[in-house]
């Protein structure tokens, strides 16, 4: 599916460097801190100018802005703030590290982060992810999964997909054939057959196979998965899946299950909607109404409270 791209935020028009550093130093200064400013401001600039903002501010000032940020905001608050000063890449990176630190891997975020990137936001993630962690990207992977799990995140971190727009219409039909081979026409499932079409195909590419896919079987891809894979492994696929039928929906369900019942998973709630809101925030926020007949605004608006509320509802650019 072809869509348009709608983020929520955008470049601030007649954009102040020295004014703007200067009424952040202002909003952390003495006592007390200006929360309002704070949010005003930089749910109101691009990435691209608050990184700016960040550089005057040390140039200036002798300070390092997050490190001030840090110390004068809390909690899930200062989550979204310091996400919004991190470079997109960067942001990406600390979300992957703490998914595999300590005790245990958040194998979700690692699908969501990875399964959905093209080649070339691959390419960037395992640059700075080495460079930031001193160690590269794939080798911390392997050590936390394993299986056919870990077979498929390793080729899509190796960067193996084919260049964005890659379609070749009888190569689809012929792979189409090889997934149906590899699963409902055999007893069992190749998993390697899967894992190796779905890493290596471009999202346009895959789009036609899928397409040639029920053509060929009579059902959907979706339905193949879900007969033939369990567990992290479906889930991964799944993810592929989806982005590359809509990426909005794709988020929109993320968002919709970090909201669901009882407790909220901030972390996921903050990730996609600092992540994507310059980059498609605005299509995710149609589809979560399409899908679940409510705005994403007010369902932020119900799950969480304060200057939080107050950052996300802002990034989301109202209902």
């Amino acid at each position: 599916m072809d869509y348009n791209p709608m983020p929520t935020v955008l470049p601030a028009e007649n954009f102040d460097i020295e004014a703007d550093a200067g009424a952040l130093r202002a909003a952390m200064k003495g006592f007390g801190t200006d929360e309002k400013a704070i949010i005003d401001m930089l749910t109101a600039r691009s990435n691209a100018q608050r990184q700016k903002i960040k550089e005057h501010f040390l140039r200036e000032y002798g300070r390092d802005l997050i490190d001030d940020l840090k110390s004068e905001l809390e909690g899930r608050f200062e989550g979204v703030i310091v996400g919004l000063m991190l470079r997109p890449v960067e942001y990406l990176c600390k979300q992957l590290h703490k998914a595999m630190e300590g005790a245990g891997t958040n194998e979700s975020t690692l699908v969501e982060i990875l399964c959905t990137k093209s080649n070339d936001e691959m390419a960037d993630i395992v640059s700075c992810y080495e460079n930031m962690y001193d160690r590269p990207l794939v080798e911390h992977i392997c050590s936390e999964t394993s299986g056919h799990f870990r077979r498929l995140l390793t080729l899509i971190v190796t960067g193996v997909r084919d260049p964005a727009g890659t379609v070749d219409a009888e190569k689809a039909k012929e792979l189409a054939q090889a997934l149906y081979n590899a699963g409902e026409a055999k007893l069992g499932t190749d998993e390697e057959v899967f894992n190796r079409i779905l890493a290596h195909s471009s999202f346009a590419q895959l789009r036609l196979i899928f397409e040639e896919y029920k053509q060929l079987s009579g059902q959907t891809i979706e339905q193949a998965i879900k007969h033939e894979m369990s567990g992290k492994l479906h889930d991964a696929m799944m993810a592929i899946v989806e982005c590359v039928q809509s990426p909005p929906t794709f988020f929109a369900i993320r968002l919709f299950k970090a909201m669901d019942g009882i407790g909220t998973d901030d972390t996921t709630l903050i990730r996609i909607i600092v992540s994507r809101s310059e980059i498609d925030l605005g299509n995710i926020k149609q589809e979560f109404e399409r899908l679940y007949n409510r705005t994403l605004y007010s369902a932020v608006k119900s799950e969480t409270s304060g200057d939080y509320k107050r950052a996300l509802c802002a990034l989301l650019g109202g209902c």
